[in-house]
Formats: structure tokens, C-alpha cells, sequence
């Protein structure tokens, strides 16, 4: 699949938002305490994937009814669903200036994932969060996503890569009383 940036202007990708707040003193204090631990960039951006897969509970999977989608909330809370969780790693990544977009996969809601730049090219992560039929890896050499398509139920992946979270995502995130109720509003397609 051909990923398509949104806009050419790669300074997006590193930008921080409202959501994406990576200037906050608790996105700073993750991202720091993950840089001290490693060598280089890439070593981070694989460390900071596998403490937001591995730290922050999928709250679907955790059963938290808490709704999050401001990834220092993330970061605080301890909960997200996936895009939230894919808020708190673009966060993360773009706080060591690792250009970061956010993408999306269609199954019966749409799926949040980010994609990372390194080497000229966009490799797609899903911070989503591991369980029994799901193993998710960061990788630059080949797809380790939670989730496989199937083209037969209209799964799709959305090639298009931006660089903030889709407005249909984020709306729902911000309007939804609890998780349950956020299943409610998530989109099914962009």
C-alpha cells in the first residue's frame, strides 16, 4: 500500500497540538526518562512504542470505562483505547523530533495507528496493546500489526497519512461520556 502524507510539509508531523502535547511536563518526563535508557533514535522510537503498547492498558481490555484522548491524559491516566494510546506515542515520538502520523484501518469501528518516519520512508505501528490472537511489534522491516484485514467484510486500510488526529476520531473521543458510550459514536469509516 502506498501511504500518502496529508500535507508535504513534514514539520507537521513533528508539530504539537492540543491532543498531541508533547510540550507537557508529563509527556517530557516519559520521553526523557526513555531517551537516557537508549543509543539512538530508532532504539527510542521502539522504546517508546513498547511502553505505550505495554504500560497503558487498553482500557477496552482492561475494562476501564475512562475515555482519554489528550496524550498527557493518556500518559497520566494509564488508559486509552487506540487511539488514544496512538495520541500518547505520537506524543512521545515527536518529542524527540521523530516525524509522526496518524493512520487508520476500518474493521467494525475505525482501527487508530501511527506511522513513523526513518530512512526517507512511513512504517506503521500499532501501539494498540497485546493480548492472547494479538501481537503487535515495532518494525521497520515489515507490518507487525495487531490486526489482520479481511478484504471479504470491507476491512481497509486508509492510506492517507496525517498530520492530526482525524476530526470524525477525535469528535467522538471528546463527546463520549464513558467507553461504552464511545463505542457508540466512533466512526465506521473516514
Amino acid at each position: 500500500m502506498q501511504l500518502t502524507q496529508d500535507t508535504p510539509d513534514l514539520s507537521a508531523y513533528l508539530a504539537a497540538d492540543e491532543v498531541v502535547d508533547h510540550h507537557h511536563p508529563a509527556v517530557r518526563e516519559v520521553a526523557g526518562r526513555l531517551a537516557r535508557q537508549v543509543a539512538d533514535s530508532y532504539a527510542y522510537a521502539q522504546a517508546a512504542f513498547e511502553f505505550v503498547r505495554d504500560t497503558i492498558p487498553h482500557s477496552q481490555d482492561s475494562g476501564d470505562p475512562r475515555v482519554t484522548w489528550r496524550a498527557s491524559d493518556v500518559l497520566t491516566r494509564r488508559t486509552g483505547i487506540c487511539h488514544a494510546k496512538a495520541h500518547a506515542l505520537a506524543a512521545l515520538l515527536r518529542a524527540e523530533d521523530i516525524p509522526t502520523a496518524f493512520c487508520y484501518q476500518r474493521f467494525e469501528v475505525v482501527h487508530g495507528l501511527v506511522a513513523v518516519r526513518f530512512g526517507g520512508a512511513w512504517h506503521r505501528q500499532d501501539p494498540r496493546g497485546n493480548k492472547p490472537g494479538v501481537d503487535a511489534r515495532f518494525s521497520l522491516d515489515g507490518e507487525r500489526l495487531a490486526f489482520a484485514l479481511d478484504p471479504k467484510s470491507n476491512e481497509m486500510d486508509y492510506p492517507v497519512l496525517y498530520a492530526e488526529p482525524h476530526p470524525a476520531v477525535l469528535s467522538a473521543l471528546r463527546a463520549a461520556r464513558d467507553r461504552p458510550h464511545l463505542w457508540e459514536l466512533l466512526p465506521t469509516a473516514l
